[in-house]
């Protein structure tokens, strides 16, 4: 399964961290962003996905993340 997420995320370096630090809570998880995207897209890939903890972890650090549908 694939969630795909809007992002306030802006750079590479962010999005390495936050990478970093959402597999630690979800290391099952493929996690990856795309900057180049408008929506600075966020997608996520694994069994058992839990979009809302997802993102609350974006949130918890200052984030703004949504799921898209």
């Amino acid at each position: 399964m694939v969630e795909v997420f809007k992002t306030n995320v802006r750079h590479k370096k962010e999005a390495s961290i936050l990478v970093s630090v959402l597999l630690k809570t979800f290391p099952c998880y493929r996690i990856n962003f795309d900057l180049m995207d408008r929506d600075k897209i966020l997608r996520v890939e694994g069994s058992f996905l839990q979009p809302d903890q997802i993102i609350e972890a974006m949130k918890g650090k200052q984030y703004e993340c949504e799921l898209l549908n």
